[in-house]
């Protein structure tokens, strides 16, 4: 049988290119693990307020008698670029919510996280006033973008979202379809924002990276399996 010799420098390439590719590979990360304020807090606070708790891997927002400073909206402690975001989240009758990105965390200069971010719309389409108008509906890119196709299930019922941001290249998923696919920072999106609510806030959606931030829309909202990994 003939023999052949495999060059030591093929051999290093192989083992480099095998070295790049896994180092490609990013984990999965459970923004749910652990307590609350290990991957969280209130925008503009040190820790998360009272009215967010984690009860068997669920996280849970509730109003009811809570005092304002045990209330706001809750950032990620982490800031993220280009990521794919996965979450299960539910709403209670005629709720309102949202999941916002790319939100700078200065609370001094910006007082809301939607000075800054934008957001997947958590609704109650069937109840809640917003639904009536255009581009507030859920799963929509709130007054930017409408769903191609609306997914929603009703309130009380567990929809499963995706939000998918990749050096501007922007998806929203909801329930397994595909529903918002668009590119921000390019010049349709210098069009889409100066028609926007969003027109007086000259820094929304100009950030390239953020905080996660889960709004407190005064309403009762659920979440959980919320994963993220960095692409």
């Amino acid at each position: 049988m003939k023999k052949y010799a495999i060059p030591i420098f093929s051999i290093a390439i192989f083992f480099i290119s095998c070295g790049t590719q896994k180092s490609k590979s990013q984990p999965w990360v459970d923004l749910l693990s652990n307590n609350i304020s290990q991957n969280w807090h209130t925008y503009g606070q040190q820790k998360a307020g009272t009215s967010w708790s984690i009860q068997n891997g669920i996280l849970h927002f509730n109003p009811t008698n809570q005092p304002k400073k045990e209330r706001g909206d809750l950032a990620s402690n982490e800031t993220f670029e280009n990521f794919h975001l996965k979450y299960d989240w539910k709403i209670a009758e005629n709720g309102n919510s949202g999941v916002m990105f790319n939100v700078n965390d200065d609370a001094k200069k910006y007082a809301q996280p939607y000075f800054t971010g934008p957001e997947m719309q958590v609704l109650d389409n069937n109840g809640h006033p917003d639904a009536k108008i255009f581009k507030h509906r859920a799963g929509d890119l709130y007054d930017l973008i409408p769903s191609s196709v609306e997914t929603a299930k009703p309130f009380d019922e567990w929809n499963k979202a995706e939000i998918i941001l990749n050096k501007g290249e922007l998806q929203f998923i909801l329930n397994g379809k595909q529903i918002v696919k668009t590119t921000l920072w390019d010049a349709e999106w210098d069009k889409i924002v100066p028609a926007s609510k969003f027109k007086e806030m000259p820094d929304f959606g100009k950030f390239r990276s953020g905080k996660i931030v889960l709004q407190d829309h005064g309403n009762q909202v659920w979440f959980k399996n919320i994963l993220i990994k960095k692409l």
